[in-house]
């Protein structure tokens, strides 16, 4: 295991959903910030950039355990950059469409 990263930043770079879902229900923060990014915009971007990479299409497994776990759907990382912003930078619209329906159901939990 890289000791560059986070343990739970590493599952997330190495798309290993099983892991990352382990971390976080022992407890690891799933808004947690290392380096430039947050783990769910770590998670778009390494989910996008795998798929342009290898050509396969793009997946969407750590960003929906990060949602589960309750990540901040809107939470920009220190760049500025938020979740949406990187799904749209990839045309990611799988996590598009799981990140509006998490921003939709937490405002109609505040209203």
């Amino acid at each position: 295991m890289s000791h560059y990263w986070t343990p739970a930043h590493q599952a997330v770079e190495q798309e290993d959903a099983e892991a990352l879902a382990r971390l976080l229900a022992a407890g690891s923060d799933p808004d947690e910030v290392f380096g430039n990014m947050t783990l769910l915009t770590h998670a778009i971007d390494i989910e996008g950039d795998g798929s342009l990479q290898s050509g396969q299409p793009l997946t969407v497994h750590t960003t929906a355990v990060l949602l589960a776990f309750g990540a901040d759907p809107e939470l920009a990382d220190p760049d500025g950059r938020t979740p949406m912003d990187m799904a749209s930078r990839y045309g990611h619209d799988l996590a598009v469409k799981l990140l509006h329906a998490h921003i939709s159901r937490r405002a109609a939990e505040n209203s």
